[in-house]
């Protein structure tokens, strides 16, 4: 396996510094618009990579050029191409990909487009549509395209494939909870504003309305359509408090937009699927007040005779989460609320999750918990296809592999495994 991998950010450095600890591919290809930031990387991996330190490279690459990914694919001879950087980029690393034959992971899917509140299946563009409609292409290539592999979408959608073959008979609801008790303080221990990734993307999914999969309206005319039971909620909707493991507590969740509710419903059979998510009240506040004053636009603007879009210069002047860990405190945690019936026949809530402390994640691999959090699975599922445990041809979401060794290889003690333990608790 010959890895392409686009994106030095924090999630991109993450992933590198977690795969450097790995035997399953010869060579690892850290790509970057900022050549120096993909030099950076591939500087420090090799000092944890010892004796196998020359199978990192650095390139340069343009995201958003598709003939350039395809060329750099083609140049390395990349088997797999997996992209780090951030959605709006999703496209041209998609196609790039499959004009080069290699093989694509990513952890965030395409874009949705304005639309309405409802229909969500039939005006608009939903997450992920772009790259769905290319399934034939894929499968024709003999190519796997596997989409939202990072730990939400990802980690996720592994337990719910999990969920469905050994713990439940039947499905009520997918409910994809995360939430944390991070906190980053400043210089002087004064707790400040930093998200722990992408703000970029924090406005995108969030003040997009948020949506729901319910099977009733898949079935409201007699024939099962996946499609016809998305609908979607105003931005922050239905808040309920969760309670969250390992120590972290109670924290108020509300609905956004989020890709596992787009791929669950494809191979897992449930009656509903939701995404939930621990903004917090400040945060919550903070992207209301932005849209009133139209700084969530991606619309570029003239000031002072410079074309900038809003967001962007929001997404500027916010630290970089790939610089916070030193001053972040806390824990992470993504995992899936399942409820329905046991394999017993008799009524079962179980919450299946993935916690990390900020500290280990800084003491190993210097990488603050959010990214490392998210980078850890699209390497177990390159480590999983290069194996032969994983395979498979055309646009697939995580659902449609086999969930056990994944989780298997998760967290089992390294060397063997990643030596990243998940939990279940009965609710």
């Amino acid at each position: 396996m010959r890895v392409l991998m686009v994106g030095a950010g924090g999630v991109g450095d993450a992933a590198a510094r977690i795969a450097a600890e790995r035997d399953f591919y010869e060579a690892w290809v850290v790509a970057d618009y900022d050549l120096a930031r993909a030099e950076a990387t591939v500087a420090s991996v090799r000092e944890r990579a010892g004796e196998r330190a020359d199978r990192f490279v650095a390139a340069r690459v343009d995201a958003s050029d598709e003939a350039a990914v395809t060329a750099l694919a083609r140049e390395h001879g990349a088997t797999h191409v997996l992209n780090a950087v951030d959605p709006r980029f999703v496209m041209p690393i998609f196609r790039g990909a499959l004009a080069a034959g290699a093989d694509y992971l990513d952890m965030a899917m395409s874009l949705s487009t304005p639309h309405p509140d409802e229909p969500y299946a039939k005006v608009g563009r939903k997450l992920g549509d772009e790259q769905l409609a290319a399934a034939g292409e894929w499968e024709a290539a003999g190519r796997l395209a596997l989409l939202g592999i990072g730990v939400e979408p990802g980690l996720s959608d592994v337990f719910a494939r999990y969920a469905a073959d050994h713990l439940f008979s039947s499905i009520d609801e997918l409910g994809t909870r995360d939430g944390a008790n991070l906190v980053v303080r400043d210089e002087d221990g004064n707790e400040v504003f930093a998200p722990g990734f992408s703000m970029w993307t924090i406005i995108e999914e969030c003040l997009n309305p948020p949506v729901v999969w319910e099977r009733a309206r898949a079935e409201a005319d007699g024939a099962y359509d996946v499609e016809k039971g998305f609908f979607t909620l105003p931005p922050f909707s239905e808040p309920e408090v969760f309670d969250f493991p390992e120590g972290i507590g109670p924290v108020e969740c509300v609905q956004v937009e989020h890709e596992e509710v787009l791929l669950m419903p494809r191979w897992v059979d449930a009656q509903r699927v939701t995404f939930k998510y621990g903004l917090g009240e400040q945060m919550i506040s903070m992207l209301k007040t932005l849209h009133e004053l139209g700084l969530d636009s991606t619309e570029k603007v003239s000031v002072k005779g410079v074309e900038v879009s809003p967001r962007d210069v929001v997404a500027a002047c916010l630290p970089d989460p790939a610089t916070i860990g030193p001053r972040m405190e806390g824990k992470t945690c993504a995992g899936l609320f399942v409820t329905g019936t046991g394999k017993d026949g008799a009524p079962r809530a179980t919450y299946l999750y993935h916690v990390v402390d900020n500290a280990d994640s800084m003491r190993d691999y210097d990488s603050q918990c959010v990214v490392w959090q998210t980078a850890l699975n699209p390497v177990v599922a390159l480590e999983l296809l290069a194996n032969g445990t994983w395979s498979g041809a055309g646009v697939l979401g995580p659902e449609a592999f086999d969930a056990k060794p994944f989780l298997d290889l998760l967290a089992a003690p390294k060397p063997e495994g990643y030596g990243a333990p998940w939990g279940m608790e009965d609710r």
